[in-house]
């Protein structure tokens, strides 16, 4: 059929409407929405956002998935000719093909009446021919008649076979729209939540030590203490981070003991570095002191040593916050040794590949931010997480698909009608 053709044509123009459309550029694009003031989310609920996104693109593929076998079925079922709607567009295709028979005929026998009648020679013969002529048009009215109606029944089953096709695909449609939706929303909450995973800076973060002496005699033990203060202007969860080593070979950093105290006992510092000692909704301007002590062995070699110490922290809205790291170099004398009076080491700042790979609370930085992280307001313009720019135009394809499916039904209805009227 001529329908099945155009249908046909459309299907393919519905698969490729997207990269056409697409094609277009900015001719399609949807204008932007203003940008809305709304309050900062937190990273629980962006993880939450994240995870929500995540189960209703499954359930989209998911609904998918079915809605490919449905409209396949769909298709399938209303191609055979036993459908009712089908069954009843190929009865009136055969009602109006004897139609356009019995018109034919009826037109036939008006014109061999008409001759007849312009044959006849005498009265009788003209009045049985006018009469016969009469008769042959009544019939031919009468045919007429049968085939208008036998068109419009036809039209009204083929209308309603196109209109079940019509219905099964913009189905269909709205399936493949809502799939792409959950993606794109799917997307945009991971990146939401990407971003925020990222550690930020905080220049006002510090841990420095006090009283790490310039110079520690093999065999003996030191006191010493770091402070830990928060100069920003939130409330956050310290975990400060502290890393002792010698700068010799690893098979000698045994030597090397650093312990902290945690109020109540000691505990011993890992040799890659530890957070110890975290404060819990350390208010800005706040501080708190932490006592270590390192014991260098007896053998201990004459070396140089580095002792590092950060600031690491995390609020609602950022799980990796990381204050300057401080690096402090000292020397390490042979036992035995009289250094005399001896200063404290000075602090010195580090470079970022000098940080070891531990993170705080389990929290793996994605990177860091070189500005400083403000602090959270209570009204903020939050970061988009809708569509991408090339959303709307994804939209308006998947659209523009549907649409054209539809639209060659309606066409090839259009060019049934004008067929009939000529």
């Amino acid at each position: 059929m001529n329908l099945r053709r155009t249908l046909a044509t459309a299907a393919v123009a519905a698969v490729t409407a997207p990269a056409v459309l697409l094609s277009a550029g900015s001719a399609f694009a949807a204008p932007k929405a203003p940008a809305q003031t709304r309050q900062q989310p937190t990273f629980a609920e962006l993880k939450k956002a994240a995870a929500d996104a995540e189960k209703a693109y499954e359930d989209a593929v998911a609904a998918e998935k079915a809605g490919r076998a449905k409209i396949d079925a769909t298709m399938n079922a209303l191609d055979q000719d036993t459908h009712p709607l089908k069954a009843a567009v190929l009865a009136a295709d055969k009602a109006v093909k004897a139609a356009d028979a019995a018109k034919a005929a009826a037109d036939r026998a008006v014109t061999d009446a008409r001759a007849a009648l312009d044959a006849a020679t005498d009265e009788a013969g003209k009045a049985k021919a006018q009469e016969a002529l009469d008769a042959a048009e009544a019939e031919a009215t009468h045919a007429a008649d049968a085939k208008a109606n036998a068109d419009r029944a036809r039209k009204v089953a083929r209308d309603a076979w196109d209109d079940a096709r019509v219905a099964a695909l913009r189905e269909w449609g709205r399936v493949q729209k809502a799939a792409v939706d959950a993606r794109v929303a799917k997307e945009a909450a991971d990146k939401a939540l990407a971003a925020a995973s990222d550690c930020v800076r905080v220049p006002g973060l510090t841990v420095l030590a006090k009283h790490l002496p310039a110079k520690v005699v093999a065999g003996t033990t030191v006191d010493f203490s770091f402070t830990v203060a928060n100069a920003t202007d939130r409330t956050l969860d310290v975990d400060p981070f502290v890393f002792f080593r010698l700068l010799a070979k690893n098979d000698q950093q045994h030597f090397i003991k650093v312990q902290w105290s945690d109020g109540s006992d000691w505990r011993t510092l890992a040799t890659d570095g530890s957070h110890i000692a975290p404060v819990t909704a350390m208010k800005p301007g706040a501080h708190t002191d932490v006592k270590l002590r390192m014991a260098l062995g007896a053998k201990t070699p004459a070396t140089k040593a580095l002792a590092l110490f950060a600031g690491d922290a995390s609020d609602a809205y950022h799980p990796c916050i990381l204050g300057p790291m401080k690096r402090y170099d000292f020397a390490v004398l042979p036992a035995g040794s009289k250094p005399g009076t001896v200063g404290d080491a000075k602090p010195g700042k580090a470079a970022d590949r000098d940080r070891p790979a531990s993170k705080p609370q389990g929290v793996a930085p994605q990177g860091a931010h070189a500005e400083p992280a403000s602090a959270p307001a209570t009204g903020g313009s939050l970061a988009a997480t809708g569509s991408s720019p090339a959303v709307p135009q994804l939209g308006l394809a998947g659209g523009a698909a549907v649409l054209l499916g539809a639209g060659a039904v309606v066409a090839a209805r259009r060019h049934r009608g004008a067929g009939s009227a000529n």
